[in-house]
This record gives structure tokens, C-alpha cells and sequence, in this order.
């Protein structure tokens, strides 16, 4: 029974990179313990093995009788559990909290990394490749601090329309909320515009910029959304209008 048990504790570890200490660590056992596992010198107790489909969000049968390393087609078992899990799935929405932006900016490409955020569903959306960021600060009202955008990913430059709102991730600039202006005189940058006119528009070089969600959804709690009067959302619609069209002048000149 305990034959694929040891080798897939040894892959497993060694999927997420880690040391023996430092599964060990995790798994609340000595590491030379860990170590007569892995050589298959003694047989996982019960309650690792548990520890280990919790951490690793597998079944008991998964990890006692499949050989998680060997290639079945496409991939390795867990490669392709991971595809038949999105493929049941749809539209599940990866969620990217404040707390969390500097960890995403470093592990946005890591599937492993995606695949540990919180996620959830939204059956109103079609299919599409969704995630959904919360996002801090009032440069996008009337949309208050503390919503959350979820958006749609943009592959290609060829598909942002300017003056729609996107989630955009840059290497320096972080996880913004912001209209994209493009740029018709420099093609290499974009301009950002915020909806609170007391924001300036800024720029910002496409070799910065690593991901672009289109703004689909906007989540706020009950009653987090102010409350505007006519006059108040006048001016704001006014002012960014006027900006608006002092970028697209001076993209023309």
C-alpha cells in the first residue's frame, strides 16, 4: 500500500520546491523521518498521509494508488487533475485581495501560486479567463475603496479600447484601476486615467506592463457605495471628459 505513498511524498515535495526540513516542517515530523519515507525505509503513518491530501488537495486514494509522477498523455496526474478540475469548473475567479498584490506581482505566472487564492463563481459571465482584484485608495470614484473588479485578461495590445477600465499589473507601478488611454504619436506607452479628476492622467511603458484584465464586474459591499448628487456627479463626468480630450489632442500633435 505504501509504495506509491512514499514516491508521490518525494515528488510532491519536490513539485513546490521544497527542502525535507521545510516539508518536515509542515508536515510536524522530523526530517529524518520525512527521509525513511521518502527511501521507503518505513511506511507513512496515516495522519501524514492525511496532512498531505489536505495540503496538496488530494484524496487518500489519489495518494495510495496513482504514481503521481508518471506522464498520462498531456502531463504528469496532477497536471492533468489540475485541467479537468478548471474544465468542471467554469469561471472560476481567482481572487487577488490588497494584502496580497505584492505576493501576486511576484507569482502572477506560478499556476501554483494562482491555483492557492481564494476563488469563487459568477454564473452570470460567459467563458472567459476571469480574476477579480480588490482595489484600495479614491482615484476611481464614484467606485469606492475597497470594491473589487473583476476582470476578463487581455492578451493582445490590439484588443484595449481607449477610455474602457482596466485592471493593470506593471512590474513598477503594482495593481492599478484605471481607464487606458492609447497612445496614437507613442505607441511603446499608455496613458492611465483615473474617473476622480483629482487625479492626473500618468504614462506608463508597455515593456512594464505584464497583465491587462477589461473590467466586467464591479463588487462593493452593502452600503459602501456614497452617495453622489446630480451636481457633484456633473462636474466629475465634465472634468474627465475634458481630460479626455486634452490627451486625445495631444496624441495627434
Amino acid at each position: 500500500m505504501s509504495s506509491h505513498a512514499s514516491k508521490n511524498l518525494r515528488y510532491l515535495r519536490k513539485l513546490r520546491g521544497w527542502t525535507q526540513d521545510q516539508f518536515a516542517n509542515k508536515l510536524n515530523i522530523k526530517r529524518s523521518l520525512l527521509g525513511a519515507y521518502e527511501e521507503e525505509r518505513a511506511e507513512p503513518r496515516i495522519e501524514v498521509l492525511q496532512e498531505v491530501a489536505r495540503i496538496f488537495k488530494l484524496s487518500m486514494d489519489e495518494i495510495l494508488l496513482n504514481d503521481l509522477a508518471v506522464p498520462r498523455g498531456g502531463g504528469s496526474y496532477i497536471d492533468q487533475r489540475r485541467a479537468l478540475k478548471m474544465a468542471s469548473e467554469p469561471n472560476q475567479i481567482q481572487f487577488v485581495p490588497v494584502k496580497a498584490a505584492a505576493g501576486y506581482l511576484a507569482g502572477y505566472a506560478d499556476p501554483e501560486f494562482i491555483e492557492e487564492l481564494n476563488s469563487f463563481t459568477l454564473p452570470m459571465l460567459g467563458p472567459g479567463n476571469y480574476r477579480a482584484f480588490e482595489i484600495a485608495g479614491d482615484s476611481m470614484l464614484p467606485t469606492p475603496s475597497g470594491s473589487v473588479i473583476v476582470g476578463e485578461r487581455i492578451d493582445g495590445l490590439e484588443d484595449i479600447r481607449s477610455q474602457d477600465s482596466y485592471i493593470v499589473v506593471s512590474k513598477n507601478g503594482g495593481i492599478v484601476y484605471k481607464r487606458v488611454q492609447r497612445n496614437n504619436k507613442n505607441k511603446a506607452v499608455l496613458t492611465l486615467v483615473s474617473d476622480n479628476s483629482l487625479y492626473e492622467p500618468y504614462q506608463v511603458n508597455l515593456s512594464e506592463i505584464v497583465e491587462f484584465w477589461n473590467a466586467k464586474m464591479i463588487l462593493t459591499k452593502a452600503n459602501q457605495q456614497r452617495r453622489w448628487d446630480v451636481d457633484q456627479l456633473a462636474g466629475m463626468v465634465t472634468s474627465l471628459q475634458q481630460q479626455v480630450s486634452d490627451l486625445s489632442k495631444k496624441n495627434k500633435n
